[in-house]
């Protein structure tokens, strides 16, 4: 098409009336209409990549930063009990209020981020959850009602933060090509167990050090701090990184001013999602009963974990049971997705190293969690535990960005769909597990019934499970 052939080939095709542009030098392709070319030579197209890394940096940290704000009352639980003289029974309200509103935003988080932007669903919710966090010890002193106001607060900062991973998952799949998504989605993940340790060895010495309070502000005025960089150092970025160049129309510019994550993103122009013609799709229930599964699962072992130590093993140290798993669960969970990519980036279909990720991170967990069930060895547990937690982090390779691969407009919204679903099996499976340790006496039980529902959504997606897109709807571009 161009006029001039250039040595390098680098060369963009523009058409007279500004409506028509083709790069060579990047598989992105807007096509417009026109007429008659002309040839801009070696125009530079934006740098995404030096961007992406900075944003996933940032995204790791504000990951890390949501769990830290997250487990802020459970590390000073003791503390708190103390201070305004709960009982188990009062601060159990105060810790499963997080939960109840956890679970009613995440659809409608994930909905709105993929019409306006997973980024500026992400940001607003945390500045919001950040000031909350630093004005709860504040607003403790002007009010009589504690345990109300704990409750309350606590619910709502679970409104808050019940937005953030459907919007993650929005924003990758808008943003990241498909080939990266499964780095790019483990290296972000590892930011809850980065999170989860920062707060308990941070937080635990401001609570020894200076109260219950000054956990509350660590945490909160460092999500203010993150908000405040990725404002000013990332979004105020977008309109002075654009690439300009004195023969391109206002349309053409614009499309190359467009910011993203990486190269190969597509962009969905759609308005409407064909949702009755989607929930007709195998593939999307099998990816959502598969992340249902694995959500009430981690939850599970995430709340059972430390009890099994204690009643089991009384005499180890509860910092090795605490710490272990999670630290190993972060190499596992970067491995994973590395894996994931370079197998798809030697020729191998997405949807097998889909489904083998999901095998390790559903399957593979589950025969460490029944042998964490039959060991009498404290090191043996220690081992099973954190390969059982540890692999869990392949299901960020598998069901977490295949519902990217499926819809990514509207990614942000189906992963809500399940992790909702998977927030209250979560609470049936917790309960039922403390009700099998009451009945049977047995530890077994609880680990049996974790592989189970792991066998349930592992099976689902094996079956049905694809990675084509299902979306077809819409009118796309690949950018």
């Amino acid at each position: 098409m161009c006029q001039n052939h250039c040595a390098t080939g680098d060369c963009i095709d523009l058409y007279e009336d500004g409506l028509s542009l083709q790069a060579k030098t990047d598989p992105r392709v807007l096509a417009v209409h026109g007429s008659t070319p002309q040839t801009i030579p070696h125009l530079p197209l934006p740098p995404c990549r030096p961007e992406a890394r900075v944003w996933t940096v940032m995204l790791l940290l504000g990951t890390c930063l949501l769990y830290c704000t997250r487990v802020t009352v459970p590390i000073c639980a003791v503390a708190l009990s103390t201070y305004f003289d709960w009982d188990k029974k009062q601060s159990g309200i105060v810790l499963s209020s997080f939960f109840w509103g956890y679970c009613l935003t995440q659809i409608i988080g994930g909905h709105i981020s993929d019409q306006i932007g997973g980024e500026k669903v992400l940001l607003l919710s945390a500045s919001a959850w950040g000031f909350l966090t630093v004005l709860t010890p504040l607003l403790t002193r002007i009010t009589s009602a504690h345990l109300a106001f704990m409750a309350s607060s606590r619910f709502l900062m679970g409104l808050l933060q019940g937005v953030y991973f459907p919007s993650l998952a929005s924003l990758l799949s808008q943003k990241v090509r498909e080939s990266e998504r499964a780095f790019t989605y483990s290296t972000v993940g590892t930011g809850s167990q980065f999170g989860t340790l920062v707060i308990g060895g941070a937080g635990s010495l401001l609570l020894d050090w200076y109260g219950w309070e000054s956990v509350f502000y660590f945490s909160g005025l460092l999500t203010l701090l993150w908000v405040y960089c990725t404002c000013k150092y990332l979004l105020s970025e977008k309109g002075k990184s654009s690439h300009t160049h004195p023969l391109l129309p206002p349309a053409a510019q614009k499309i190359t001013d467009q910011n993203c994550l990486m190269r190969g993103l597509s962009i969905s122009k759609q308005t409407k999602v064909p949702w009755k013609q989607l929930f007709r799709k195998a593939p999307i229930w099998a990816v959502i009963i598969a992340q249902l599964s694995t959500a009430s699962t981690f939850f599970t072992l995430l709340s059972w974990l430390p009890t099994f130590f204690k009643e089991t093993f009384p005499e180890s140290k509860d910092w090795v049971f605490n710490v272990v798993p999670w630290l190993v669960a972060i190499p596992t969970s970067l491995f994973s997705g590395f894996l994931s990519d370079h197998l798809i980036s030697q020729g191998y279909k997405t949807i097998t190293i889909r489904k083998f990720m999901q095998v390790i991170g559903s399957g593979v967990s589950s025969i460490f969690a029944l042998c964490l069930g039959q060991t009498s060895s404290f090191c043996k547990a220690i081992v099973f535990a954190s390969a059982s937690v540890g692999l869990q982090t392949f299901n960020h390779s598998g069901i977490s960005v295949n519902v990217q691969d499926l819809a990514p407009s509207c990614a942000g919204l189906l992963f809500g769909v399940g992790n909702t679903g998977g927030a209250l099996l979560g609470v049936i499976c917790v309960y039922l597990a403390g009700y099998l340790i009451e009945t049977t006496g047995s530890w077994i039980s609880v680990f049996n019934l974790v592989a189970a529902v792991n066998s349930i959504g592992l099976c689902a997606f094996l079956l049905f499970g694809e990675a084509q897109r299902v979306d077809t709807d819409s009118a796309y571009m690949d950018l």
